[in-house]
Formats: C-alpha cells, structure tokens, sequence
C-alpha cells in the first residue's frame, strides 16, 4: 500500500483539544499543550491524531460554533503556532486531521450578524436559512433542535433562522452557492498550511429540504427522527454533489488529502453512498460504536460493515467511543450496553467500572484486529470512565440548558486527561481545570500506567506494535461464531478470539498467543469472560 493510502489502515487519536493538555495554565488545552506531548502520542503508536475544532469561537458548544475558520481561538494559541504544530507532528511521523464544522456557523460569525442587520428577503440572509412563520409566535415548522426544544429563533423583525443544535449556532443554506464556495476556500487555506485531512461535522446534514415540512413529532420530543422517508434534513441525496466538490479539492494535492464524514446512518448502503468513488475516503462506523457488548450484535455489524464497504472500494472504520458519548468503561459497566440516544449519567442506572474496564480492553483489542482504520479517543489508552458526578454549576454543555436540567450532556466524557500522580490537576496544566476532574482520577495517570506493565496503557501500546509489525491482509474470515464468542483470522497467520460469554472460551490447540486483553503475559488458558485474545496461526 502506497503511502498516500496510509488512511486505509491507520490508527487515528482523537484529540479533544480543551482537554488533552494545558500548555499555559489557564485550565484549558491548547496547541502548546498538544505540542509538548507529541512525543507520547508518537510512542503510544498512533499514525495521525485528529483535532477538534481549535477556531475562533464564542465556544457555546465546544467550538462548535465557528466564527471565524481561518483563525484560531486566542485560548488555544495562533495560527503560526497551529502551523507549528503541523510541521512538529509530521516530525514524529504523525498526520494532522482537523474538524471543519460546515453545518452551520457561530451566530457572532460575520455572516449572521451581516443577515441580522439586513432586511427579509435579502443576499446575506440567503446564507442561511430565514423563514416566516404562519403568525404569532409559531415557528416556521415542527423542526426540533437536538440539543432540545425548537430549532427555529426568532429575530427582531419577525423572521426566524434555523438551527438544529444551539440557537447560536445558525444553519447554513448549502443551496446558496457562496456558501459553497466560501468552504472551498477554507478547505484550501488548511490544505495549504500542511493538514493532511478533515472530519466533516454533521456529514448527512447540509442539504434541508426547500419546502421545510414538519416531521410529525410532538412537544415531549428532544431528539431527531431519523427513520423517516425522504428525512428533510438528514442524509439527502443532494448532499453528495457537495463532497464530489470536496474530493476535486483534496485530489489537487500532493499527496492527496483525505476526509472522514461524521455520517449517522443506520444503513449501510446509505453510509457507503458517502465513501463511493470520488467522494469521500471514509465514514464513522457508528453502529459498531451503538452496538451493545453482545456477539450477535457485534457480529452482524461488522459482517455487514465489511462486506458493505468492500461492494466500493472503501476500509471499513471502528470507533468505540469520541467526545459526545458516554466513555467505553462506563456503558459497558452498565446492564444495557447498547449506546442510549440522547441519555447519560446516573438515569441510566449503576456502573460496575471493573467489569466495564475489563470489556472495554477486550473491545480495543477486538476494534484493532479488525481491518480498515480505527479511532481512539484520547483517554481510551487509559481506561478512563466517565464523570457522572459534576456539580451542576460546572456543567458546560448546552445540552444542559436547552433541555431544562434533564439531560447532563456530554461534559463526563470531555473531563481534562490526567498526565501525572499529583492530587491536583493530574498534571493536566492547571490544578482548576475548565471541567472539573473527579476525586481520584490521578489513578488513570499516565505516570501511573507506564510505571505498570499490566496497564491499559501497555495493552493499547503493545497491540498498536503488533498491528503495525504484522503483514496481514485487509480481508476477514469468520472462523467461528457461537452465541458468546466470535473468532475470525485475517490471512493465514492472524486470528482473533472475543469471548462474551459467561464461561470461559478455549483457543485452538496450536496457536500461539501474541496479546490478551486480561494480562499481558501471553499465556494459552482458555479465554475468561469478558476477553480478547490476538492469535498467530499457521
């Protein structure tokens, strides 16, 4: 494989940037802080660390709200010192992927507040999408945000613009042609400065539906439906015009740049539209992330994944866990593993973190065993659980507000990354971060976990070591499946045993042990629950 394909096969770090490393001491991540530990994610193994949005931005939602995307936010540095970064990640051997966030904009973005000023009717509210309303106080149409309640504000003058998340964060019309040739252009201006990808935020969403129809849903209702025909604003054909617009850009490079879609989509045909020739490289695999701990379920997902994606010339990808969902350890400590749409925390009933610690090791195994490209969030190498416990008054989502208190959000998940044993702070850069760290949490240090051999850390390390050293082909084979274990090999000397059932699970008699999720020591017992065992085979 040539290295202008290394996407096919990477390992890419999810790096939420307010919380990875604080570089000044302020109590928030940012590029000094991602700069001095380049050298750790180099070690750990990863091929390419993917940064979350580092824009200028009010930062109503995480920096998700872009006001201006050829700046970077004062708080987290410059963009002499995000070029910085770039040319010292390359250094290490590492690709840079940032977020590009073409949904919708920050309404302090100069576009919104250049529509607020003009009238109805007019090319700057053309930008975006402004609507009447049948009268009164009645939106436009029953469209919800999914961060709760309506997702249409209304302005003074009696318009309202459209925002499926945050009221400040305003959609942006993709029908409009400047709109699509203002990213072009930004595409270009990170192209330019040496990033080697994208993650395209809110793939499915940008084309809305021009006659706006109400989906059919009622006052109690937070969340989008996404299981109806003809989705006004998720997963449109149009949509797909776009990313052929953006692969032309990204082939003008050399080498080629890459871009992964944040695509929700249950169905795998539809997601593998997004992945087809000459549009984009790869797609989440989000089902394998909502999939409870349970071989059925894991095995028709990733049959159907990679049978899917090989029908168009695509790698398949894993992913577990990222900044908007609760961590691997804490769902799977629960009694219902699956993925719980739009809930977390406590309403979800009691975590045993052993058991979900123990799970979550045998599925990172599991997750780079397979073929195609996988992502790990930062703090995955660490086994950190989430943080159910934060005082209501350090709460940061806007999930929080919109939905009036009943929904926490996703702050458990984004709490800062303890580095070293100190009690405060954990080495992060501040002894009072942006988001407070529970009691304990220099336990999961990486101070702590190189000093243990046993420690997820090392299990992580050593099987990114094996998946590189290994020569194996892109293809799987099931060996076996019964109700609680799955087996498969991929060429002739690779094979992998999941076990996740009850009672122990034996390995084939002549196979050698290369790493198991429960100990480092690469013995040959049967499997335990609960665990991953990665097999040379002859």
């Amino acid at each position: 494989m040539s290295d202008a394909e290394w996407w096919r096969t990477a390992v890419i770090y999810e790096l939420y940037i307010r919380s990875f490393a604080d570089g000044d001491g302020d109590g928030i991540g940012d590029i000094a802080g991602i700069r001095g530990r380049l050298a750790y994610l180099a070690d750990l193994g990863v091929d390419a660390v993917w940064i979350t949005p580092w824009y200028a931005s009010p930062n109503n939602d995480g920096g998700y709200d872009v006001s201006d995307y050829r700046a970077i936010a004062p708080e987290y540095g410059d963009v002499r010192q995000a070029e910085l970064l770039i040319e010292e990640a390359h250094r290490h051997g590492l690709r840079v992927v940032l977020d590009v966030v073409p949904n919708h904009t920050s309404t302090d973005h100069p576009w919104f507040q250049a529509a607020l000023a003009a009238p109805p009717g007019s090319p700057e509210r053309a930008r975006y999408h402004f609507l009447d309303g049948p009268g009164g106080d009645v939106p436009p149409n029953d469209w919800r945000s999914m961060f709760g309640g309506s997702a249409w504000q209304r302005v003074p003058d009696g318009q309202w613009y459209l925002h499926l998340f945050d009221p400040s964060q305003a959609d942006l019309n993709w029908s409009n042609p400047e709109v699509r040739a203002e990213f072009l252009d930004i595409l270009r201006f990170w192209f330019d400065r040496g990033v080697d990808g994208f993650r395209i935020d809110v793939a499915t969403g940008l084309i809305k539906h021009p006659e706006y129809p109400d989906l059919g849903y009622g006052e109690e209702d937070l969340l989008v439906l996404t299981d109806v025909p003809d989705h006004p604003h998720r997963d449109r054909d149009e949509v797909h015009e776009i990313y052929r617009d953006w692969r032309r850009v990204a082939d003008e490079y050399d080498p080629p740049r890459v871009f992964v879609a944040e695509a929700w989509v249950a169905d795998p045909e539809r997601l593998a539209r997004y992945v087809a020739p000459a549009q984009l490289h790869t797609a989440f695999n989000f089902p394998f992330l909502q999939s409870a701990w349970d071989a059925g379920d894991l095995f028709t997902v990733i049959d159907s994944t990679v049978r899917t994606m090989s029908l168009v010339g695509a790698p398949p990808t894993w992913v577990l866990s990222n900044h908007d969902v609760e961590r691997t350890v804490t769902r799977y400590g629960r009694a219902d593993t699956r993925k719980q749409q739009g809930r977390s925390g406590h309403e979800l009933g009691p975590v045993d973190e052993d058991l979900g610690r123990r799970r979550a090791r045998a599925a990172l195994l599991l997750m780079l065993a397979l073929p195609g490209v996988a992502y790990l969030y930062q703090g995955e190498e660490l086994g950190l659980p989430d943080h159910m416990d934060i005082p209501d008054d350090r709460i940061q989502d806007p999930i929080w507000t919109r939905s009036g208190g009943r929904r926490r959000g996703r702050d458990g998940c984004r709490v800062p990354l303890p580095w070293t044993a100190e009690p405060d702070g954990a080495g992060f850069g501040s002894v009072d971060p942006w988001l407070p760290q529970p009691p304990g949490w220099e336990r999961f240090s990486v101070e702590n976990q190189l000093a243990d051999p046993s420690s997820t850390y090392h299990l992580v390390a050593w099987a990114l070591r094996i998946r590189r050293e290994l020569d194996v082909p892109q293809e799987l084979e099931w060996t076996g499946r019964s109700g609680s274990a799955l087996c498969f090999r991929r060429g002739p000397g690779f094979a992998c045993v999941v076990n996740l059932g009850p009672g122990e699970e034996p390995l084939p008699p002549d196979a050698v042990v290369l790493l198991r999720s429960d100990t480092l020591e690469a013995g040959g017992a049967p499997l335990p629950p609960d665990t991953t065992a990665w097999l040379r085979t002859t």
